[in-house]
């Protein structure tokens, strides 16, 4: 492990010599992790992208690409494009990048179960905001917003997010 590694700690993730509290998937850890079963799979995964909502926030990396309203992105294992950013109208099950709550205001990409998707192996496994303290997310990992906006300045695509086994 390195400085520049985002490793998730009991008492959250440490990045660039501080720890960030952190929410994780109501599922807790698994080193199975399967399409919604709410786990935040364990690991060693890599940053391989960055979406921002242009219409609320400012442009956070030049690497970041923005969100429109047509943005999805597939959780349906039957679709050949499984666990990756569709756009609308889409005929397979997906899940919308454009919320109107703020939590996919900005959202760093992980390699969980990508490019080449496992179908079932789960899909969308986000670094977002989350909702509130301790509220868990889906099987993503979830910051307050302006520590989630401090991190997403300072990664790079390929930082490294080490989640260890429970």
């Amino acid at each position: 492990m390195t400085p520049d590694d985002l490793v998730l700690t009991p008492r959250g993730v440490r990045f660039a010599g501080r720890v960030f509290p952190c929410t994780i998937g109501k599922g807790g850890l698994s080193s199975t992790k399967r399409e919604g079963d709410g786990a935040t799979p364990t690991g060693a995964h890599h940053i391989v992208g960055m979406l921002y909502r242009p219409d609320r926030i400012l442009k956070p990396t030049e690497w970041a690409i923005p969100i429109g309203p047509r943005d999805l992105w597939s959780d349906d294992g039957r679709d050949s494009h499984y666990n990756t950013l569709v756009s609308a109208p889409y005929g397979f099950s997906h899940e919308k990048l454009r919320r109107a709550d703020p939590l996919y205001d900005l959202v760093l990409i992980t390699d969980w179960n990508w490019p080449n998707a496992v179908p079932g192996c789960g899909s969308a496994i986000f670094i977002h905001q989350w909702r509130r303290p301790g509220y868990p997310t889906e099987g993503c990992i979830a910051f307050r917003r302006d520590h989630l906006r401090w991190i997403a300045e300072r990664v790079f695509l390929g930082t490294r997010l080490i989640i260890p086994q429970a």
